[in-house]
C-alpha cells in the first residue's frame, strides 16, 4: 500500500494582489435590489460589523491575510515533510479551461507540464503580492502516468471521468490549480513536485451566466431559461474521493491529496441574499470535519450546498471521501473565519 497524505486548504484568489480584502460589501451595499438590512453595517450580524470597524474591514483584511499565509506555510511544511511522487489538487474551474463548448462534471488534468503567466492581464495599478514582473511566467511538472492510472481505476469504479493532455482554453489551468501552487510556493522557493489536477464543476447553474465571476449585482442573477445543468451532487463526489482514495492508496506513488477551495462563498450564497457566507453552516461542518463524522456530509442534498454557498466545498467532498475510505480523521484542523472577506477558510492535515 502507497503512503498517502491528506491536506486541504484554499485558493482564494484574492491573496494574489495587494488591496483590501473585505471590499466588495463596500461594492454590492449600492445594488438598489439588496434587501435595505444589508445596507447599513449598523444591521448587520455583530462578528461582521467588528470585522467591519470604522475603517471598512481594512484592519480585518490585513490580519486575514497574515492568518491565510501563515497557514500556507503549515500546509507547505507538512508537504514537504512527506516527500510526494505526485500531488492530487481538488480544484474547481470557473468558466477557464471549460466553457459553452464542453463542461464535464469531473477532469482529471493529465498534462505533461503546465505553464502559466498570472499577473500578464493585471489592470494597471493593481499588484501582485510578490511584486513579480508582469511576465513572470510559472512551470510545474504534469504526472500523466498518475493521471492515465487514475482515469483507468475510476473508470473501472464506474465514474466516468473525463481526461485531457492539453488544455482546452488558455493555458488549461485554472486559479484553483495555479492559486493552489503560487500559495504552496508562498515563499518562493520553489515547487517541484508534479501535480496532478482534477477539475470539479462545481458552480453548476449558474456558471455561463455569470462566467465563473463574482456576482456583484443582484440582476445578473440567471432566470429560469438561462441556469446550467447542475453541478455533481455531494455524495457523488464524496464516493469518487472513496474511489479515489484506493486508487492511490494501491498505485505505486506516495500520494498527497489537496482539497483546495474556501468554504461559504458571500457571492454564492443565496440564503443571505448572496451578501456575507453562511458562517454558522461551516462551523457545523467543520465540527462534522475534525469529528470524522462523514456521513453528515455525504447525506446533504445539492439543494443545501447551494443555499449554503458550497458550491466549492465539493472539492472539499473529494478528499473528505478518500479520508473515510481510508479511515482517517484530520490529525491538525483550523477554522479561519471571516463575515467580509469573501469565506471561511478550513486547513487540515491527514498524516499517514
Amino acid at each position: 500500500m502507497a503512503e498517502i497524505l491528506g491536506l486541504g486548504m484554499t485558493h482564494y484568489p484574492g491573496m494574489t494582489t495587494k488591496g483590501n480584502l473585505a471590499a466588495r460589501a463596500k461594492r454590492f451595499m449600492q445594488d438598489p435590489l439588496l434587501p435595505e438590512q444589508y445596507k447599513d453595517p449598523a444591521t448587520w450580524p455583530e462578528p461582521m460589523r467588528r470585522e467591519w470597524a470604522d475603517d471598512e474591514g481594512w484592519a480585518h483584511s490585513e490580519e486575514h491575510r497574515r492568518q491565510l499565509i501563515e497557514n500556507f506555510r503549515w500546509i507547505r511544511q507538512e508537504l514537504d515533510a512527506f516527500d510526494p511522487d505526485v500531488v492530487l489538487i481538488w480544484g474547481d474551474d470557473q468558466y477557464e479551461n471549460f466553457k459553452e463548448d464542453v463542461v464535464p462534471p469531473f477532469a482529471v488534468l493529465a498534462y505533461p507540464e503546465f505553464q502559466a503567466k498570472p499577473w500578464e492581464h493585471l489592470p494597471p495599478g493593481r499588484e501582485n503580492s510578490w511584486d513579480e514582473p508582469k511576465d513572470r511566467e510559472f512551470r510545474y511538472k504534469g504526472h500523466q502516468k498518475a493521471g492515465k492510472y487514475l482515469a483507468n481505476r475510476l473508470l473501472a469504479d464506474g465514474f466516468d471521468v473525463a481526461y485531457s493532455y492539453q488544455p482546452n482554453h488558455g493555458d488549461g489551468f485554472g486559479h484553483a490549480f495555479l492559486n493552489t501552487a503560487l500559495y504552496l510556493d508562498w515563499d518562493r522557493k520553489g515547487l517541484g513536485y508534479p501535480l496532478l489536477p482534477l477539475s470539479t464543476n462545481c458552480y453548476g447553474r449558474p456558471l455561463t451566466k455569470l462566467r465563473g465571476s463574482v456576482l456583484n449585482n443582484l440582476a445578473d442573477l440567471p432566470n429560469e431559461d438561462e441556469v446550467d445543468p447542475s453541478s455533481p451532487h455531494p455524495w457523488r463526489c464524496f464516493d469518487m474521493g472513496r474511489s479515489i482514495g484506493r486508487a492511490m492508496a494501491e498505485s505505486p506513488w506516495r500520494a498527497a491529496l489537496i482539497a483546495s477551495s474556501s468554504w461559504s462563498h458571500n457571492f454564492l450564497t443565496a440564503r443571505y441574499h448572496y451578501f456575507h457566507p453562511d458562517v454558522e453552516t461551516d462551523k457545523k461542518y467543520y465540527e462534522a470535519l475534525v469529528k470524522g463524522d462523514y456521513d453528515f456530509w455525504r447525506r446533504t442534498p445539492l439543494e443545501e450546498i447551494e443555499l449554503a454557498g458550497h458550491n466549492e466545498l465539493l472539492n472539499w467532498y473529494g478528499l473528505v471521501g478518500a479520508m473515510a475510505e481510508l479511515g482517517r480523521k484530520p490529525d491538525e484542523a483550523r477554522f479561519v473565519e471571516s463575515w467580509l472577506c469573501n469565506s471561511d477558510k478550513v486547513f487540515a492535515v491527514f498524516r499517514p
